[in-house]
């Protein structure tokens, strides 16, 4: 499968060696990683793609993106599926970006990729969460299209969905 691409990133999906080596910390495997990357939520998600490989098999190209700017090839964060799209067609997402990157609109960008990825592949509606102060990611999802659903106290719940598929 080919990188999905934005106007500045490009959204390359992790095969499992790349997972492999992403948990492993191997920077010597000719991959420009930027300072603080890989995090605790790339190696969370690159650990969950290694593990639905091996119940379930490949699930790409509902699988770990790692996000790279196209200037310098460097890999920046990562923004993944938490599986294939579920009997209704929805699927769950997930991203996150090393500090050095937050606040240049890559997470945004990554986000709207990976949600017309998703529109273009048949999906329904697309879900995530955040963590009640995480004003950033909130932003985010707010910025991509996604509208708050529910509210836990402790999680905010966000959604979008297919035009016409509107509950």
């Amino acid at each position: 499968m080919s990188d999905l691409a934005t106007e500045r990133l490009l959204l390359h999906p992790l095969s499992p060696p790349e997972a492999v080596r992403l948990v492993a910390g191997d920077r010597a495997s000719g991959t420009h990683w930027a300072p603080g990357y890989p995090d605790e939520g790339d190696v969370s998600g690159a650990r969950r793609f290694l593990t639905t490989c091996a119940a379930v098999g490949d699930p790409r190209p509902f699988g770990t993106y790692e996000i790279r700017v196209k200037e310098t090839g460097q890999a920046v964060g990562g923004v993944d599926f938490h599986g294939p799209p579920d009997e209704n067609g929805a699927v769950t997402i997930g991203y996150g970006l090393v500090p050095g990157v937050r606040g240049m609109g890559y997470a945004s960008e990554a986000l709207r990729g990976l949600l017309l990825f998703a529109r273009a592949a048949g999906v329904t509606s697309v879900r995530g969460d955040t963590g009640h102060d995480n004003i950033g990611s909130q932003r985010v999802m707010a910025a991509a299209g996604m509208r708050l659903i529910a509210d836990d106290g402790r999680l905010k719940f966000y959604e979008i969905v297919r035009p016409g598929r509107e509950r």
